[in-house]
């Protein structure tokens, strides 16, 4: 797998931050899930001074392109594991509401990763649950 750089993953990092958000709970498990994202890219540095830097760059931006790009330039593998990681926050309380779906509708399609794919991740993730 490709790695990403600090500030591509910082990005990222911020969008799942996003995703957390959208349902207005953002849980401990939800951050565990992020840490775990960010500490699956870069090993060598502090998972939770990256979570901080993405939450207050999610807190100040309601720009999804700016997240989006960094993901658009990079492999079909990472594009899915991205989507895998959005999908674990997003499911990560049981539930899937619309402005969720519609979230990960708009973000796939931003970043030309195919629905069907994007449909198989969430039911693989909800079946291991």
């Amino acid at each position: 797998m490709n790695n990403l750089d600090k500030e591509s993953v910082i990005g990222i990092s911020a969008l799942l931050v996003h995703a957390a958000h959208i349902d207005e709970i953002y849980t401990k498990h939800e951050k565990d899930l992020i840490l775990e994202f960010i500490k699956s890219y870069l090993s060598d540095v502090n998972a939770d001074d990256i979570l901080k830097e993405a939450e207050n760059i999610e807190k100040n931006s309601n720009q999804l392109l700016n997240y989006t790009n960094i993901i658009k330039k990079n492999s079909l593998d990472i594009k899915k594991d991205i989507v895998e990681h959005l999908w674990k926050v997003i499911i990560s309380d049981n539930s899937v509401d619309q402005y969720e779906s519609n979230l990960m509708r708009r973000i796939c399609g931003l970043i030309y990763f195919p629905d069907k794919e994007c449909a198989e991740i969430k039911l693989k993730l909800l079946q291991s649950k």
